[in-house]
């Protein structure tokens, strides 16, 4: 497993593109292999993909909101993962409270996984607690959103969720393309075992499905976005 860091961890440890660019720099050095963006600190595309290609770095993913994945808008989505060379594209969250918001969720995903399928590019949502907490028909909300779009699963909402994250990994392999690796306190993002997650059963998972990618997060980094994420490679390096 190959590990990568969601960039929205350090988005307040940058003010421009070129403190941007540095940043990707310093997660190179923290010993990362891939990063998942957050928007792109105002860099072109390629300019981030001439840095990446220097440090040696992978465009693992990507969050954009879900109007980025429509009819109108996906052509322009598609030639940016191409040029960094992603081959996964998602959403950081989008309305799922009702019937009526799944099924919209569902229709523009499975649209853009269909065009995605002749690119080589798959669409995928990422959780918070919610969607392990609702429900429609018996189905959770998750597993009514993974009708359409593949699964980025977060490991700390999962948990806050209820979920069972060893069990939920095995059982939906071929949904969930990338975890994301989390700890926390009564629902406060933590660095990487300073919380109550059981990020051990969840390695565990991610080993027996062959994951690629394990991406770290952090909401609410402390006391700066690269120190923090340098404690959670710490812990990776101890117990991965």
């Amino acid at each position: 497993m190959k590990l990568a860091v969601q960039l929205y961890s350090v988005r307040d440890d940058y003010k421009n593109g070129e403190e941007f660019l540095q940043i990707l720099e310093k997660v190179k050095a923290i010993g990362f292999e891939g990063v998942e963006f957050a928007g792109f600190g105002g860099c072109e595309p390629e300019v981030i993909k001439a840095k990446l290609d220097e440090l040696g770095l992978t465009a693992v993913g990507c969050h954009m909101g879900v109007d980025n994945f429509k009819p109108e808008t996906i052509d322009e989505t598609i030639r940016i993962a191409k040029v960094l060379g992603m081959k996964y594209v998602g959403t950081g969250g989008a309305p799922h409270e009702t019937e009526e918001e799944v099924a919209e969720l569902v229709k523009i995903f499975s649209y853009a996984n269909k065009v995605g399928e002749k690119e080589g590019i798959k669409f995928y949502y990422h959780n918070h607690t919610e969607e392990f907490e609702i429900s429609f028909d018996g189905r959770l909300c998750m597993d009514c959103i993974a009708d359409g779009a593949y699964l980025e699963l977060d490991t700390y909402w999962s948990y806050c969720g209820g979920a069972d994250n060893y069990t939920y990994i095995k059982d939906n392999a071929d949904k969930i393309i990338l975890l994301h690796i989390k700890d926390g306190i009564n629902r406060k993002p933590t660095a990487l075992g300073e919380g109550d997650n059981d990020l051990l059963s969840v390695f565990k998972a991610a080993k027996e499905v062959d994951m690629e990618w394990l991406v770290l997060e952090n909401d609410d980094p402390v006391p700066t976005g690269i120190e923090d994420i340098t404690r959670s490679m710490k812990y990776f390096k101890e117990n991965l």
